[in-house]
């Protein structure tokens, strides 16, 4: 064998994904794994402060710094992507917000060929995730699994009116979304735990590093990946441009974790990709995959209004009052400094006739200047924001070049269906009649943004494209399917189609949106995985759950 350590698995990306599988992988204590993730430690202190993700999301220390190419239903603008490029990837940088979508999310994978990815196969890994302390059914919920997830602990009046408008509207009070029915107005589900965020490394990878069985390579970007034949042998890394290239051997498998955008630029610079895409790079085609292809995000849309009346976490972060703030924090009660970016979900229909909601929104009692997350306004505010679920627009990611450091382009065609506009618009339509709700209107100065000018169809259309953002949820690129479909990349299994030993398990292999975050169905496919690689017995079905 060729110079460099050897390990039974190799997984490239330390992230949602790649935690969850080093620590599954290594419970028995037979397996040694090796970790390679692009980025630093999490030692920030922001980290473990839910409210430090406003300083941490755009820094490119701990994210890479992704933009798209012009996008015409975004009015041609390049809209910024990051990512987590740190131990523990997005779990480590994201808005902990914990939702799991429908159960017609998963029977919709099922009916596209992939057996086993029904919502009665993947509920058991949803439960084996979380240590849930909120009410809810056991029978479709998890208690002692390794992520703690809270309701959230800091109640607000602007949010006891929000719902209580939305109420009035006809969305049903929701405790628990992430139960039997998704519809309805609640209070948020998080990944908090006594006021710290709990990253996926938190909970899975570094127990199973201080146990001995995994080994991390941090700042470490992979370049190569390594062949024997139609066998995936191992992969070579660098730590920094320019800097040694390592080897790492794999005696079992290379598992591809890296995300959505670099699994899907990982397997096109080892040659597996749209044959045209790689020729036109001068590589070499290992196999002709559309990896890369069927990239679709969340497009997010946020609505501001100025606020009379109360005080709003605007003013809750200056002077004598932040440092109140910190102190709450630091004794373990509610706190600006332990929340994310919002407090209340909402999921609705955009037609009366719909079986489940077809969008969602969040709602915070602050605002940002301009609508921009990360800076919050002076003067009192609040702020709603919504997005379709389930996007029809599909994009690509494609390799701009051979080098591993370069950024590939990355083009989401955004608002490019017209059931996505349609579904958008309506949603905000929603938005602006819970804000002038009678339980609401009270705390309403006006409307900042888009303010009373938008009001025809048109009109909103327009000032979503003008406004709106990614909602950093993205999947599709090395989608899952049968070997005979030739949208697909990956099998039910997640192996890559015509390859040995080489397999990809994150959010880039879900075969459409989840209607919800991306976070916990990522680990759940983890999960789930796990047992896969391994050669498992797959969790039993919960049969029966309606």
């Amino acid at each position: 064998m060729a110079e460099g350590e050897s390990f039974d698995y190799v997984i490239v990306g330390g992230g949602s994904a790649g935690s969850v599988l080093a620590h599954r992988l290594t419970e028995d204590g037979t397996a040694r794994v090796c970790v390679i993730e692009a980025g630093p430690r999490d030692w920030h202190p922001y980290i473990r402060i839910p409210a430090g993700f406003m300083k941490t999301f755009f820094d490119p220390r701990v994210t890479f710094p992704f933009h798209t190419a012009a996008v015409a239903g975004a009015a041609d603008r390049q809209i910024h992507l990051p990512q987590g490029r740190v131990v523990g990837g997005s779990s480590s940088v994201n808005g902990m917000f914990f939702s799991r979508g429908q159960r017609g999310d998963y029977d919709d994978w099922a009916a596209r060929g992939n057996q086993g990815w029904g919502y009665e196969d993947v509920l058991p890994y949803f439960k084996r995730i979380e240590r849930f302390s909120g009410a809810g059914d056991d029978r479709l919920r998890g208690r002692d699994g390794p992520l703690p997830v809270t309701v959230t602990d800091l109640q607000h009046p602007l949010c006891e009116a929000f719902m209580a408008g939305a109420r009035g509207l006809g969305l049903p009070p929701n405790d628990d979304y992430n139960g039997a029915v998704q519809d309805g107005v609640g209070y948020i589900q998080r990944t908090v735990y006594r006021g710290q965020r709990h990253s996926a490394a938190r909970a899975y990878l570094k127990p199973a590093i201080r146990q001995g069985r995994v080994s991390l390579r941090h700042d470490a970007t992979v370049t190569e990946i390594l062949f024997d034949g139609a066998r995936a042998v191992g992969v070579r890394y660098q730590r920094g441009r320019g800097g040694r290239s390592e080897t790492i051997h794999a005696r079992r498998e290379v598992i591809v974790s890296a995300g959505t955008i670099n699994s899907a630029k990982i397997l096109q610079l080892a040659g597996i990709g749209p044959a045209a895409v790689l020729r036109k790079l001068g590589i070499p085609v290992r196999r002709d995959l559309p990896a890369g292809e069927n990239f679709r995000d969340h497009y997010g849309v946020r609505m501001v209004a100025r606020v009379r009346g109360v005080r709003t976490l605007n003013e809750d972060v200056r002077g004598i009052r932040f440092l109140g703030q910190v102190a709450r924090w630091l004794t373990g009660r509610p706190s600006v400094l332990g929340v994310g970016p919002a407090l209340v979900h909402w999921y609705w229909k955009s037609e009366p006739g719909l079986n489940s909601p077809d969008f969602q929104g969040v709602f915070t009692p602050g605002s940002s200047r301009e609508g921009v997350m990360g800076l919050l306004d002076k003067a009192p505010g609040l702020t709603l924001g919504m997005n379709q679920h389930r996007p029809e627009s599909i994009g690509w990611v494609h390799a701009r070049s051979r080098d591993a450091f370069d950024d590939p382009e990355i083009q989401p065609n955004y608002l490019d269906d017209p059931h996505d506009q349609r579904v958008l618009v309506s949603g905000l339509k929603v938005g602006r009649q819970i804000l002038q709700s009678p339980e609401l209107s009270p705390y309403i100065e006006r409307e900042t943004i888009p303010g009373p000018d938008v009001n025809t169809d048109d009109e909103w259309l327009d000032f979503a494209r003008r406004s709106g953002n990614t909602n950093y949820h993205l999947v599709g690129t090395c989608r899952m399917g049968a070997t005979s479909d030739p949208t697909t990349v990956v099998d039910p299994a997640l192996r890559v189609h015509g390859i040995e030993g080489l397999r990809v398990v994150d959010a880039s292999i879900m075969p459409t949106m989840v209607s919800a975050n991306t976070y916990a169905a990522t680990l759940m496919i983890a999960e789930k995985a796990s047992d896969m690689i391994l050669g498992r017995p797959p969790l039993t079905p919960v049969e029966g759950i309606r």
